[in-house]
């Protein structure tokens, strides 16, 4: 890839007004863009003060949803081959992103989480577990892991995981968790899994709270 797109998208903080000393990157769901995720950059900078918060666009627009609505790769698109190019062309795109963010901020991986939504969730796993160099955190709201089989061959990094997932999710199933789990627990990666009674497919208030307190303690000390 010559040409790498470059995201962009909205950002919240520091909360505090001074330099960050962590970053939080948001990564929105098929269909929707940064906005739809930004919105709990707040709810975070409450635990989190001096950690900036930012929610790129994906790269392609979503040809299921209206004009400024993207996707991170084509959902529908069930052959094998294919996904995992999607995958691993984005890979390449959001690393470029963190890289850059990282270092303009002057902060290393150890200082990066990842927050996913749904597909964000696919990316954030994705791209955090192939990275040299671990980052703090890996966060997923209702997502799943994508080529779980890989892992034993690819897997660099080994950052801990929260997942967070509805039980009556009608959109990525709520079985996609135990998938998800077993697989980083067979690859040794430390993953705790959280089953959200009622819910569907979204983010609810003691999703948040969960969330809050994973990445308090991930980012705790630096």
């Amino acid at each position: 890839m010559t040409d790498i797109p470059k995201l962009d998208g909205p950002a919240f903080g520091p909360a505090s007004g001074g330099t960050a000393r962590k970053l939080v990157v948001l990564l929105h769901g098929y269909g929707a863009n940064g906005e739809d995720l930004i919105g709990l950059a707040p709810a975070f900078a409450q635990v989190l003060p001096d950690t900036a918060f930012i929610s790129p666009n994906a790269p392609y627009p979503c040809p299921q949803a209206p004009p400024g609505h993207y996707q991170w790769f084509d959902v529908w698109d069930r052959d094998p081959a294919r996904r995992l190019a999607w995958g691993r062309q984005v890979a390449v795109i959001v690393d470029a992103f963190l890289d850059q963010q990282l270092a303009a901020r002057t902060l290393t991986d150890a200082d990066l989480a990842l927050i996913g939504f749904s597909q964000g969730t696919m990316v954030s796993l994705h791209v955090g577990l192939r990275r040299p160099k671990p980052c703090a955190g890996i966060l997923g709201y209702s997502g799943r892991l994508e080529f779980p089989d890989l892992l034993a061959t690819e897997l660099r990094s080994r950052p801990p995981v929260l997942l967070v997932h509805g039980e009556e999710d009608p959109v990525v199933p709520f079985a996609q968790l135990a998938t998800a789990t077993d697989a980083l627990k067979a690859n040794g990666v430390p993953v705790e899994a959280h089953a959200r009674p009622g819910l569907g497919h979204g983010i609810d208030i003691d999703g948040i709270k969960l969330g809050a307190a994973f990445l308090t303690t991930v980012l705790a000390g630096r």
